[in-house]
């Protein structure tokens, strides 16, 4: 089993009551800690701009410009994004941008890419004239978009005259390390991770052109078959296609340390002003999930879901920025047994 690491952003609220002239120290410690360990592969944020679970004057920082900036305090770990929203940038744009951070990084980049779906958040930006689209156009734009990532990557320009996007001759130079000096991640360049679930069209295009997908760990069995499917429907080694799942940890040496951090988490969310009745819808969901338990319990579902082809976990602490008493705990007890 791999292991990815969210690093706290603000989206979900988990930068809450720190002043903002710490963040960027918070985040940058947490991904230097990451790297030390050298336990955890990647270290991930999400591309987002409003907060969840509902749009509040707490802080979320850019996805993108935190890639840059976590590429330069690290040297080992791999960073990734889970996921970038296609229709939020060009997409000859963000080849060039990812490009730059693969280079930066010096070839450590993930590219995670999506349809979107938080349409307050599209609306607000307005992005597409401030119209949602449709689920229909968001798949089309991500389709589109991926082959221009891949032609830019890997030839070093596209040219796609599309439904939803036109470029003519976009010039990639200088190309992604990854796909150029690196051996094997020449499919795609930087290594795509495709998410979602969709499955007449999001598997598809991930069977074609994902290197990793990403499912909830609920569907996990059902959403790799139906992967499985299209894979030898268009002639791909479904093998070829790493699968990964994200899960929120809570963990405790004892079950009564479990239900104090859920109490912290409850507390935590109605401080940063969530309604007291949407707090406990979400700490019920929190409680049912795969990271919740002590660490033999959380280590047990990893490895039922590892038999059934789960080989990268993408791990995320509400706690991290605060306490990493968890982190640490699920380190040396959950990590260590899996890798």
């Amino acid at each position: 089993m791999r292991f990815g690491l969210f690093v706290p952003q603000g989206w979900r609220m988990d930068l809450a009551g720190i002043e903002p002239d710490q963040h960027w120290g918070v985040m940058a410690g947490l991904a230097e800690r990451a790297e030390m360990t050298r336990l955890w592969e990647s270290i991930w944020v999400y591309d987002h701009f409003h907060t969840v679970p509902f749009p509040s004057p707490e802080a979320t920082h850019e996805a993108w410009t935190l890639m840059a900036a976590l590429a330069a305090v690290t040297s080992r770990i791999r960073l990734g994004q889970m996921c970038t929203c296609m229709g939020y940038r060009n997409p000859a744009y963000l080849a060039k941008v990812a490009a730059t951070v693969d280079i930066i990084s010096e070839g450590r980049l993930e590219m995670g890419i999506g349809a979107g779906w938080y349409e307050h958040e599209w609306r607000a930006y307005g992005f597409s004239g401030g119209d949602f689209p449709s689920a229909g156009d968001r798949l089309g734009m991500l389709e589109e978009g991926v082959q221009i990532f891949r032609d830019m990557w890997t030839k070093g320009s596209a040219t796609l005259r599309g439904k939803h996007y036109q470029v003519d001759g976009a010039i990639c130079a200088p190309r992604p390390l990854q796909g150029t000096t690196q051996p094997g991640s020449e499919q795609n360049g930087i290594p795509m991770w495709i998410a979602g679930g969709g499955e007449k069209k999001t598997l598809r295009i991930a069977a074609q052109y994902a290197d990793y997908t990403n499912f909830s760990t609920d569907l996990f069995e059902h959403k790799s078959e139906i992967l499985a499917a299209h894979c030898a429907e268009i002639g791909r080694d479904f093998a070829q296609i790493t699968r990964s799942a994200n899960i929120n940890v809570v963990i405790g040496d004892t079950e009564k340390d479990v239900k104090e951090r859920l109490a912290w988490m409850r507390d935590h969310y109605i401080k940063a002003g969530v309604a007291e009745a949407r707090v406990d819808e979400q700490i019920q969901a929190e409680r049912a999930g795969v990271g919740v338990g002590t660490p033999e319990q959380i280590a047990e579902k990893l490895s039922a879901l590892q038999a059934l082809g789960l080989s990268y976990t993408i791990a995320n602490f509400a706690e991290a920025a605060y306490d990493t008493s968890g982190m640490h705990l699920f380190e040396n007890e959950v990590i260590s047994e899996l890798i």
